[in-house]
């Protein structure tokens, strides 16, 4: 394989977080092939001779869709692409609160202040295959020569097991490194770069960081965790009859965002908002109460959102919450304590006995891989 000066290599840090995760990632396909999308930060260089710094901070599993087989393995679908939005809108957040690109300005506190981005995908690969692939070569120079992708760069970690679990020295200069899985046996990362510039895979050294001196990231959300008791709520929803629109808001002023639904029922003249924590049902849910506002087709939900939180008030509902209940019970309760159960509107016995504002059944788009705040 061709190689160019390592002085074009940027640096690489690696959270230990993010080996550990790999290796737990490689024991569970251990025959077939795997991967997952890292995200992290690309700090400029400190100085007119150094370079620039990438961080790689989280990984993040595709899910049940990837294809994995031997010699094979394609990610890249939505729930990944919801989790790397979500990781880079909480980060953006806190940026913001922390100040931003004044507070940088005003002296060196700030040093993690940057977009959080993609970096690239890790893969393993069978045998002690630790070079990436022509295959994986004609990958990287599509996403990169792709303008939609507004990616100069890309990483490309690739994952071997099998290695005797011996101490080995190794020099600043590798490119790899091992990691114990058991007595017998480890693991080894070989890290890959390649850029526009020059459209090839270059060896790049990895430093590893112990987790405590890089930023943590937000904490992942219930509604993409756990799919099965998202659809489940949503099932729910249908049933009692009660119209539904997902919306992200900062309700308490700390990230993580809120997962907030905005739900009500035809011919009330309330909306209830509910916000939901990030580890809900775990959590109770917050419910505010909104005077009805009219909602045409073509309308911005998060416009109907912010305006229905800004008119809210807070209700305090008098449940004994449990996380085996759902938001379905929220509502009911609410609404008993919002008017006498005698001129509620009845429940729908399905979702066609009540029509629905367009689309309020999905989430907001989530940008790609690429795109960052």
């Amino acid at each position: 394989m061709r190689t160019r000066s390592h002085s074009t290599v940027p640096n690489l840090v690696v959270a230990q977080r993010v080996l550990d995760q790999m290796a737990a990632a490689a024991r569970h396909h251990l025959v077939d092939e795997t991967g997952e999308a890292m995200v992290g930060l690309c700090l400029p260089p400190g100085s007119a001779s150094s370079l620039p710094t990438l961080y790689v901070l989280d990984t993040i599993a595709p899910d049940e869709s990837a294809v994995r087989q031997y010699m094979t393995f394609q990610q890249g679908d939505a729930r990944q692409d919801e989790l790397i939005w979500w990781l880079q809108e909480n980060w953006q957040i806190g940026r913001s609160q922390r100040g931003g690109l004044l507070r940088r300005l005003a002296g060196p506190a700030n040093r993690w202040d940057a977009p959080l981005r993609y970096l690239g995908d890790w893969h393993k690969q069978p045998g002690h295959m630790i070079q990436p692939s022509g295959g994986d070569l004609q990958t990287a120079l599509a996403w990169l020569l792709d303008p939609d992708n507004e990616s100069e760069f890309m990483l490309a970690p690739i994952v071997t097991l099998g290695h005797p679990a011996t101490v080995q020295s190794r020099s600043t200069s590798s490119n790899y490194v091992m990691l114990a899985l058991n007595d017998s046996e480890a693991m080894r990362v070989d890290f890959w770069y390649i850029d526009r510039a020059t459209p090839l895979f270059q060896p790049i050294s990895p430093t590893v960081y112990p987790d405590d001196q890089l930023p943590a990231l937000a904490p992942y959300p219930w509604h993409l965790l756990d799919e099965t008791r998202y659809e489940a709520e949503m099932q729910l929803f249908r049933r009692e009859g009660l119209f539904q629109a997902l919306s992200f808001w900062e309700a308490d002023d700390v990230p993580p965002l809120e997962i907030c639904f905005l739900t009500g029922r035809v011919g009330a003249d309330h909306l209830l908002l509910l916000i939901t924590p990030h580890d809900y049902p775990r959590r109770p849910p917050q419910v505010r109460v909104a005077p009805f506002i009219p909602m045409g087709a073509g309308d911005d939900l998060y416009g109907v959102f912010e305006t229905a939180f800004r008119r809210a008030e807070p209700l305090n509902v008098a449940l004994d919450w449990s996380p085996a209940m759902y938001l379905a019970d929220v509502v009911r309760a609410a609404e008993a304590q919002i008017q006498p159960a005698t001129s509620r509107a009845a429940p729908a016995a399905s979702a066609t006995a009540s029509p629905q504002p367009p689309g309020t059944d999905s989430a907001p788009e989530p940008r790609s891989k690429g795109e960052t705040p």
